[in-house]
């Protein structure tokens, strides 16, 4: 399919659609520094420590500076800062550049080198890992800045709002942005799960990725962007403009307004649950209008330390979550190391393919007693926290044998077993698996990557993992439909929880339960509150029916009267 399409006066730019809205303002782009050359003259031996100072001291200061926006940033926006400040401070990637000056590489063609090796490593290493080579480059040309004397990049700050565009912005730049003055972002790379993408849910602005002509905006043009339709237009007439912002207004309003428990516009509850990752997150859940967390992801704790934490360690910090919600529901997921998240005592470290390779409840074949220290430490605060609902489940499963096995270990235990539906085999053989547990929480992200054979973190196969695609919603539906068979919650936990219009074509299918960054629940329930049951059904239809993603939104919008 083009990606643009030229009509008289007007010329539109297709992009993914990430996040709803519109915005009508001038163009600003955003655009990396040009590297200095990678090569230079050998750097002469009685120099090179008071370089290697030199470089110590960039490094500190732009790691000081992310840790410092951090303080007064919230949500996502404060992790992927910090986040980054710690690759600014990461000892192998500190330890690399100096060992490169002290052989005679000055310090910015060392940076260079080291970011470039680095960013190989990552990009082998796929998905989640592939995307912070984003991260990696920021931090490179922050440091060369430093370097230079001169600031350090980032988006243009101009007096008035402006539409921000770049070939791949740094989760570093979106962190600090102020919906007031920045009122879309549109980028030629990225994917629906990026960081710029989770960034701009936070600040509720619209956004678009992998728009591929984006390069033909200029700088200071006019642009109408609809995230809606993940359209980019050029040529508009201003009033015509400003009246599509003016109605879009009344959506923003009904978000603000919006109060939970979530339901329909006729009445039937739906259960909005928030995704976390340790007590800090789930206390902040706690001021939204989550009614529990339906994604605890255990893996920061084991992902920081050198050993395989302790149960009484491990309890701990569950308790600190648990404790958040004392009559609330909190789903556990078992660590999901391997992958983008590779854990040192528990991972293989070399693999071809890592997102194909030892992951999630595969770990279990390299050490068995992980899962079962882990379950003990659930099942230990789960106990100091009566009146918690807990719910355990575990990712990567594709075989019924895996199930009935994990199924068993948690009832030994008294706790509640379900399962991730990432892979294509428990779809198919889903009737069997709803049979071996209580519930099932599908993990659209991963689904998308394996249904779509496209590795979900690669700006240029954005149209594959759109979890729109008409593949992965009737994988959706066929687990849905087998969870309403059986009686059993079949919840959905991945990005496409977040996508308020996709949020109604999933409760249409017979979804139990949406769970999701917390800053996306307002935007979720206020869209399910203008709508009805019989309007989500009839969209969770009609997109069954679709040719591709894009068609796929086009007919759940129609039915749902939000076009």
């Amino acid at each position: 399919m083009p990606d643009r399409q030229t009509k008289e006066h007007e010329t539109v730019i297709h992009g993914t659609p990430v996040v709803d809205g519109i915005a009508f303002a001038p163009a600003a782009w955003t655009r990396r520094p040009p590297l200095p050359p990678e090569t230079a003259p050998e750097l002469p031996e009685d120099k090179r420590e008071a370089a290697v100072e030199d470089f110590e001291a960039a490094s500190k200061k732009v790691a000081e500076g992310l840790r410092a926006r951090a303080v007064s940033a919230e949500g996502s926006s404060k992790e992927v800062l910090e986040m980054t400040a710690g690759l600014a401070e990461d000892r192998g990637y500190l330890r690399m550049v100096k060992k490169d000056i002290m052989a005679g590489t000055p310090p910015i063609q060392a940076t260079i080198a080291a970011t470039s090796r680095f960013v190989e490593m990552f990009e082998k290493a796929g998905a989640l890992m592939a995307e912070r080579t984003t991260d990696l480059r920021d931090v490179r040309d922050r440091i060369i800045a430093r370097l230079q004397g001169v600031s350090e990049p980032g988006v243009p700050h101009l007096p008035y709002p402006v539409v921000v565009m770049g070939d791949d912005l740094s989760p570093a730049d979106t962190a600090g942005m102020d919906p007031k003055d920045y009122v879309a972002i549109v980028t030629e790379g990225g994917g629906p799960t990026s960081h710029t993408s989770i960034i701009a849910r936070q600040l509720g602005i619209p956004c678009i990725v992998a728009a591929r002509d984006l390069s033909e905006v200029p700088d200071g043009a006019d642009v109408l962007v609809d995230g809606s339709a993940g359209t980019v237009t050029m040529g508009v007439d201003p009033d015509e403009a400003r009246a599509l912002v003016q109605e879009d207004c009344a959506r923003i309003q009904r978000i603000r307004a919006w109060k939970g428990p979530a339901k329909t516009k006729d009445g039937v509850p739906v259960q909005l649950l928030s995704n976390i990752q340790d007590g800090a997150t789930a206390r902040l859940a706690t001021e939204s209008e989550a009614e529990g967390i339906g994604l605890f992801r255990t893996e920061l704790l084991f992902l920081s330390s050198a050993k395989e934490p302790s149960v009484d360690e491990q309890a701990a910090d569950y308790l600190a979550v648990f404790e958040a919600f004392p009559q609330g529901k909190v789903v556990v997921r078992t660590l999901d190391a391997g992958s983008d998240k590779p854990v040192p005592f528990a991972t293989l470290q070399e693999e071809f393919n890592p997102a194909l390779g030892v992951r999630g409840i595969r770990v279990t074949g390299q050490d068995p007693d992980l899962m079962l220290h882990q379950l003990d430490a659930i099942a230990q605060a789960s106990a100091e926290s009566p009146g918690t609902k807990v719910w355990v489940m575990a990712p990567m499963i594709s075989t019924l044998p895996e199930a009935e096995w994990f199924a068993g270990l948690c009832r030994e235990r008294g706790l509640k077993p379900g399962i991730m539906i990432e892979v294509p085999a428990a779809v198919i053989l889903i009737n069997k698996f709803m049979g071996l547990v209580d519930f099932v929480s599908i993990g659209t992200n991963d689904l998308t990557q394996y249904t779509m054979a496209a590795d979900r973190m690669s700006p240029h196969l954005a149209e594959y993992t759109d979890p729109w695609q008409p593949a992965v919603l009737e994988l959706i539906a066929l687990t849905a439909a087998a969870g309403q068979s059986q009686g059993k919650p079949a919840g959905v936990c991945g990005e496409a929880a977040a996508d308020p219009t996709l949020a109604c074509v999933l409760v249409g299918m017979g979804i139990t339960s949406l769970s999701m960054a917390t800053s996306a629940i307002s935007s979720v329930g206020a869209t399910l509150a203008h709508v009805t049951m019989a309007q989500c059904r009839e969209a969770a239809t009609a997109v069954r029916g679709a040719r591709d993603s894009k068609e796929a939104r086009a007919v759940a919008r129609a039915a749902l009267g939000l076009s």
